[in-house]
């Protein structure tokens, strides 16, 4: 059974929604699954685990969200080496540009970026949940 921890930063509930369909998709497939908030996240979560996704809106100029993932993504750039990661957020406005520089940068620290970043606009809707659920999926195949 792989383990599986989700980390997410939401502040309208977008994301925190998106990482729930994200984790019921991995459990559908038997993973043993961690969700947890960025503000409860540590380093040896992301150590444990086998697979890794990572949850964040577009804020601002299309970057991470700055006080607490943006750090956070940062603690675990020697963590990530060699972990299947998939990355996924809501955005309102952009063109997913910060995805696009996220993934990059996590694939500079070494993760196995199992799919392209998958962003949704808004509050995500029951067709975009079951893409959430699928990349869950995705996570205990890699």
């Amino acid at each position: 059974m792989k383990n599986v921890v989700i980390i997410y930063w939401s502040g309208t509930g977008n994301t925190e929604n998106m990482a729930i369909g994200v984790m019921d998709g991995a459990k559908s497939e038997g993973a043993n699954v961690k969700l947890l908030s960025v503000q409860g996240a540590k380093v040896e979560d992301v150590l444990k685990a086998d697979a890794v996704a990572f949850g964040c809106p577009s804020m601002g100029t299309e970057q991470l969200e700055e006080s607490e993932m943006e750090p956070f993504v940062e603690s675990i750039s020697d963590a990530i080496e060699g972990k299947d990661t998939a990355l996924f957020g809501s955005y309102g406005w952009g063109n997913g540009e910060w995805m696009t520089d996220w993934q990059e940068r996590m694939e500079s620290y070494g993760a196995r970026i199992i799919e392209d970043g998958l962003i949704i606009n808004n509050e995500p809707d029951e067709e975009d949940i079951e893409k959430c659920k699928e990349l869950g999926k995705l996570l205990t195949k890699a």
